[in-house]
């Protein structure tokens, strides 16, 4: 929960709830402070009045402004309970208790301001200074928040700032003002300026127009929330703008060009405003996982926002189904059938990228999502309940789903499925021939693609020699090795003797090489 530089106390019930989260928590990390001393029942009262003595404390004692030592009391839950389980605890003096031991024993006042400004309890120790507790050592970080605070950023998101550029905190409190301001005469909003500043920290640490990748970071987003009123057509707050912002960042992720976002912002705005973060994040990825050019797919979104609103996650395809209705010719779609029968049969849609790269479509698929085809995606649909079913998985299926190892089984189908085997008798085959967890044949799987196999070759390999998912990383990796720099061939020779890599290597590769060159 966002918490304002405005925010009042926590409620009985806040801390219940925080309360039970630290609880479960404990009892799966060791690392973190326990308050097993207190009983549970007055834990909940012993932990408000610790914020309120350690806010008192940090007030009167320490001189800070009574918003920030609030906001620091109130969100360093793991400091403060760590704290609380160095005190003697009595449910009729806590309180007195409390404070005379801060009167005695000062605390680490960046430890529990870290924690406040949102960096994890257990990650504070890697941004603490060496010697420094006090504010009173070094100010500057405590003013840069302040006056962060004060302008409108929430309390509890500074640490995202401080973590990504943590020289903001180093920066005078004029400087920052400045930056500010300068964002503010732009036309941007209060709220809108916090947003985008959460997103793009660099605008805090620079002075506009010191260099033009900042120059046209800054015209995109003019044009995205000035020159085209998002404002009057977003109900805005700074959760909000900050949506926004990290929608634009995805795009500069992708490889899109700052200053080519606005360009096309005309008619690509309901991007940022219609559609939900996590669907935005849904189809980068989904189409991320074609394996094409990544600004290719920053543009196609752009180009066609309407593809934002279709639904995947629950959706079933027949393979076959599917290509007719994208409009596969079938002379082609004949000799796909032909090359790829593993590939067939049912699958989910969301598991379509890989489909797409073990048929070696995917480039034909998204170039008929560049051409503007996406509403053949959208109005798929199986022709009937039975369509593209095979009796022989299905029965199968039974018998894992009953066996002794079922879930282990399961997931090990599920990870054919997800790289584009379908619901077929050739995926069941290989669920007794290849021997592995399915994170396990994951990791083997990509460490094959990140060696430079194609995707669909791969797949190939597993179908003709099943096996080679059985060999370990490390033996793989000599393997290949072995083949390209000894050997002197190129990793395509492979999708027509993929056995190589299930052989041993010293024992039978090797010496049967040896024996070649010398019998040449």
């Amino acid at each position: 929960m966002r918490l304002s530089s405005s925010s009042s106390s926590f409620s009985l019930t806040s801390l219940s709830v925080l309360l039970h989260t630290l609880c479960r928590h404990f009892s799966s990390n060791s690392k973190l402070p326990t308050l097993t001393k207190i009983p549970y029942k007055h834990r909940t009262r012993a932990i408000k009045q610790a914020q309120e003595v350690l806010t008192d404390y940090l007030h009167t004692t320490r001189a800070l402004p009574y918003t920030y030592a609030e906001h620091i009391s109130k969100n360093s839950f793991y400091s403060l309970s760590d704290l609380i389980s160095q005190v003697h605890f009595s449910a009729s003096d806590f309180r007195r208790t409390f404070l005379k031991f801060l009167r005695y024993n000062p605390v680490n006042e960046f430890g529990f301001f870290y924690e406040s400004i949102g960096i994890d309890y257990l990650d504070v120790p890697r941004f603490s200074k060496a010697n420094v507790h006090f504010f009173s050592d070094d100010s500057s970080v405590l003013d840069a928040a302040c006056k962060l605070a004060a302008f409108g950023f929430p309390w509890d998101k500074l640490g995202s700032l401080y973590v990504e550029k943590f020289s903001i905190f180093g920066k005078e409190p004029g400087f920052l003002s400045a930056r500010l301001n300068g964002l503010l005469a732009i036309g941007f909003s209060n709220q809108q300026v916090v947003g985008i500043c959460l997103a793009f920290p660099l605008l805090l640490d620079v002075e506009l127009g010191s260099s033009g990748e900042i120059d046209a970071l800054v015209d995109d987003l003019k044009r995205v929330f000035v020159d085209f009123d998002l404002g009057s057509q977003v109900e805005g707050n700074v959760d909000v703008w900050y949506e926004v912002s990290r929608k634009i960042k995805v795009f500069y992720d992708l490889g899109v060009d700052k200053g080519k976002v606005g360009e096309v912002m005309d008619r690509s705005k309901t991007v940022f405003i219609d559609y939900p973060e996590k669907a935005f994040v849904e189809k980068v990825e989904f189409f991320c996982r074609l394996g094409v050019n990544k600004t290719d797919v920053g543009f196609l979104l752009l180009r066609y926002p309407g593809i934002l609103s279709i639904k995947f996650n629950d959706r079933v395809i027949s393979v076959l189904g599917f290509l007719n209705h994208f409009g596969v010719q079938s002379k082609k779609l004949k000799r796909v059938m032909h090359r790829y029968p593993y590939v067939f049969g049912r699958n989910k849609m969301v598991h379509l990228p890989h489909i797409l790269r073990a048929l070696d479509l995917h480039e034909w698929f998204f170039n008929r999502m560049k051409c503007g085809y996406y509403y053949l995606w959208e109005t798929y649909d199986l022709n009937s309940p039975d369509e593209g079913a095979d009796e022989n998985y299905l029965r199968n299926l039974e018998k894992v789903k009953s066996s002794i190892r079922s879930d282990y089984t399961t997931s090990k189908l599920q990870f054919f499925h997800w790289i584009g085997f379908g619901e077929n008798k050739f995926t069941v085959k290989l669920l007794t021939a290849v021997h592995g967890s399915a994170s396990d044949l994951q990791e083997r799987f990509d460490f094959l693609l990140n060696e430079g196999i194609e995707f669909s070759k791969i797949c190939k390999m597993i179908i003709s020699s099943p096996k080679v998912l059985n060999q370990e990383i490390p033996s793989l990796r000599q393997k290949i090795d072995y083949f390209r720099e000894e050997m002197g061939l190129s990793l395509e020779h492979l999708e027509g003797f993929p056995a190589y890599l299930m052989y041993n290597l010293e024992k039978r590769i090797k010496p049967r090489y040896r024996f070649h060159n010398i019998s040449v």
